[in-house]
């Protein structure tokens, strides 16, 4: 997925405006949009402030790691247990669907 779709699609996702997430890393409204577009690439500081806007690795929005990352702050260490124990069990599920190669 390109940086403009991903970015995007975590915008929408965590109920933000173009406008409110430009605020939130110091840009403009038309800035985000050119982001989305693809016609503008932001500057590495951008890249750093958006990643930690929504939680997720400076290699993910680029498109270069597909792995999403949860923010688990505010959870116990028993939470994150759980966490990980169920990502691993839907893992092994959806392995399991998949059709076998001969």
């Amino acid at each position: 997925m390109e940086f403009g779709k991903r970015l995007k699609e975590l915008r929408k996702n965590a109920g933000l405006s173009q406008k409110q997430l430009g605020q939130m890393v110091g840009v403009t409204k038309s800035v985000i949009s050119f982001y989305e577009l693809q016609e503008r690439s932001p500057s590495p500081v951008i890249l750093i402030k958006l990643s930690s806007v929504f939680h997720v690795t400076t290699d993910y929005l680029l498109g270069l790691d597909r792995r999403e990352t949860i923010d688990t702050a505010g959870l116990t260490e028993k939470d994150v247990l759980m966490l990980k124990a169920l990502a691993a069990h839907l893992r092994e599920k959806n392995l399991a669907a998949l059709p076998e190669q001969t």
